[in-house]
């Protein structure tokens, strides 16, 4: 079986998740299936590198780390938006540039998730003549939404019954993303609107790929603000995630997550007050500020 390539982006307060994320694609993975796991990384420690390293199933996982800064292509600059989201959550835009070019499949996902279901049956979706596959955000839906979707989608001559996907879950088409342009037409798209930006990567990658992309079941990007009776193939941690003693949505997502946390380095940790959560907010935003000066 070929290797399957996932792309991940973390920082140092985040890493814990993706430790718990990847264990949670090592257990549901099929029989002799093995996986790379590019972790685009901004300013991970070695500890933290080393506890991820020892938390992993070598026979099922590797690790390749990619220093933020060398994943941007020369020439590309990252937009700078006012949001309180790092500058991490651009990195996806550049995943067709780093990963070797004979690899034309790549799933992206945000480091804030668990799998339930073997990803392999992922990759071997056909995309058809779509650039990337993903899943409708089932909060706002079409672009007409009034407190989420794309505002000025009028202005961009687009309809407002375009269907919004959520960009936690990509699986991505990276040649034909080289070939339309893709990263280029986001950055400028967002640099161009910005006074219409929400969700920054979320406004880019929707208006530029509006209607070109593949829509899978959402069961494979399932929120965990809502609350379901059917197993979700995925977990989302959207909003406030496990880690902090402020999460309060659904229990049974969040015994999940531990369950898969307490097999990594990470066990028996005990979820941080507000206080974190807050303080890492300030600092995206003066990483940005800096970004700018």
């Amino acid at each position: 079986m070929n290797k399957l390539h996932i792309v991940v982006a973390s920082d140092n307060h985040y890493i814990i998740l993706l430790a718990a994320l990847i264990k949670s694609i090592e257990a549901n993975i099929r029989s002799g299936q093995t996986i790379e796991i590019h972790v685009i990384e901004d300013k991970v420690s070695d500890s933290s590198k080393a506890k991820l390293k020892s938390s992993v199933n070598a026979q099922i996982t590797s690790l390749v780390w990619h220093p933020m800064e060398s994943v941007i292509p020369k020439g590309m600059n990252l937009p700078l938006d006012k949001s309180s989201y790092p500058l991490n959550i651009y990195m996806r835009l550049f995943i067709p540039y780093f990963i070797p070019e004979e690899i034309e499949k790549v799933l992206y996902l945000d480091v804030d998730m668990i799998v339930q279901e073997d990803v392999t049956t992922l990759f071997e979706q056909d995309l058809g003549d779509k650039v990337i596959a993903a899943v409708l955000d089932p909060r706002i839906i079409t672009f007409d939404n009034s407190w989420g979707g794309i505002f000025n989608y009028e202005a961009l001559g687009l309809s407002g019954k375009t269907r919004y996907f959520n960009t936690g879950l990509i699986l991505m088409h990276t040649k034909r993303w080289r070939e339309q342009d893709i990263t280029v037409k986001i950055i400028d798209c967002i640099n161009n609107n910005k006074k219409f930006v929400n969700y920054p990567d979320q406004y880019g990658l929707n208006v530029v790929l509006a209607n070109q992309w593949l829509e899978l079941s959402p069961l494979w990007n399932h929120f965990s603000t809502i609350d379901t009776t059917e197993k979700p193939f995925l977990i989302h941690f959207v909003e406030r995630k496990p880690i902090y003693q402020s999460y309060n949505y659904n229990l049974e997502f969040k015994k999940t997550f531990y369950y898969f946390l307490n097999q990594t380095a990470w066990k028996n940790f005990e979820p941080i007050g507000e206080s974190s959560r807050y303080i890492k907010k300030i600092k995206n935003i003066l990483n940005k500020f800096k970004k700018m000066i």
